[in-house]
């Protein structure tokens, strides 16, 4: 394998941008480079005309209205600006909880973790060894004290599949507000904000074939229908709400990334399901003591959390020189404590060091199944 192009198995990282995207960017880097903001020349109106239909191919992947659209710098900004921007508006609120579950994504702990600095009330829901909120827990801890419940759809490292509808249902019974963290669903999986019920929903690009750097926000009926605090302050693109110079070439990239993921979401979830249980079913046949976890949970179609007990999972992905994997979380590069995903879901410290996640993707095809299949097995024999 050494001789032959590296096998990328770590989409829900980030995905290549597809070259259909960059194409359709190109031209609103030097040809159409107007600010949108400015309606008084061609070039202005050129890059709005750009941006609004990549906001109609955004909002129709999800179901929504493209003025409940905002464009931020990705899932991350989004995730902020719905926690602490909800937050600091109601700061006197007799409402002052704010519930989620223990395997969100650091975009999510962290703004918790200060806004609980700040007096807030957080409750961290625990998940079951599949990863899954407990329904039951939900209707627990969701009172008429809560501001805001902050479900992801599904969970970046094991791909566990949320049940946001049903615990939308209970936080509106009881007048919560809900926000969805989809930056792993979105392009994956089908997601439609109207069966799922959310009142906010963040996404990136990068996880879908666009670029890197945009992403957006949905808020149901636009920022009048959830007030909150914007987070920056300056010319106020985005209706007033998110202030900053539009990111024409990303929105465009986005906007076509959107398009193509509506076009061919049903024949890749076939396509890539397929190819990632043929992967777990060849290393099930050759390890025995391989674990995968979530196995039995809903899962996202491409993703395969695998430990590998007995091996370290630095050494073994140092070790496959020509696949490339993650272990745990790819946005906790470098943390020296194992996934709070996998201890969420019950693993040992030492089982948690013994796991990689292989995600698949648009460009992953039956050969290089195979061959990953054929090289772990390998490596992981000469690591025991």
């Amino acid at each position: 394998m050494h001789e032959e192009k590296p096998i990328y198995l770590d989409y829900n990282a980030t995905t290549p941008c597809d070259p259909r995207v960059l194409e359709k960017m190109l031209p609103y880097f030097s040809e159409i480079y107007g600010n949108p903001s400015n309606g008084f020349h061609r070039q202005g109106r050129l890059a709005a005309q750009a941006v609004n239909t990549a906001r109609e191919h955004i909002s129709s992947l999800i179901g929504a209205e493209p003025y409940e659209i905002v464009f931020t710098s990705g899932a991350t900004e989004s995730n902020n600006q719905t926690l602490l921007g909800l937050a600091r508006l109601n700061t006197s609120n007799p409402r002052n909880r704010i519930v989620s579950s223990k395997i969100e994504h650091k975009a999510i702990l962290n703004p918790l973790k200060k806004l609980s600095e700040e007096g807030f009330e957080i409750i961290l829901l625990d998940v079951d060894s599949q990863g899954v909120v407990s329904i039951e827990q939900s209707k627990e801890f969701i009172d008429e004290k809560t501001l805001l419940v902050s479900i992801h759809l599904a969970n970046n490292e094991i791909g566990t599949i949320q049940s946001v509808q049903a615990i939308a249902e209970i936080a509106h019974q009881l007048g919560a507000l809900v926000h969805s963290d989809a930056a792993q669903a979105v392009g994956k999986i089908p997601v439609d904000v109207q069966e799922l019920g959310v009142d906010l929903l963040s996404m990136s690009a990068h996880k879908l074939y666009g670029p890197k750097g945009i992403g957006a926000l949905f808020i149901r009926n636009g920022i009048r229908g959830v007030p909150m605090e914007p987070l920056l302050y300056g010319g106020g693109q985005e209706n007033g709400f998110r202030s900053g110079t539009t990111n024409v070439p990303g929105i465009v990239g986005f906007g076509e990334a959107a398009r193509i993921s509506k076009e061919v979401l049903t024949e890749e979830m076939i396509k890539i399901s397929s190819l990632r249980d043929h992967l777990e079913a060849l290393l099930l046949n050759e390890i025995s003591e391989l674990v995968i976890n979530a196995q039995q949970a809903k899962r996202l179609p491409n993703t395969s959390s695998l430990t590998f007990l007995g091996v370290e999972a630095d050494a073994l992905l140092l070790n496959l020189t020509d696949v490339m994997m993650g272990t745990g979380s790819a946005c906790n590069a470098g943390a020296v404590e194992p996934s709070h995903v996998l201890q969420a879901i019950g693993l040992s410290r030492e089982a948690a060091s013994c796991t990689v996640r292989a995600t698949l993707g648009r460009y992953v095809n039956d050969d290089d199944i195979l061959k990953v299949c054929d090289a772990i097995v390998e490596v992981y024999a000469n690591l025991l």
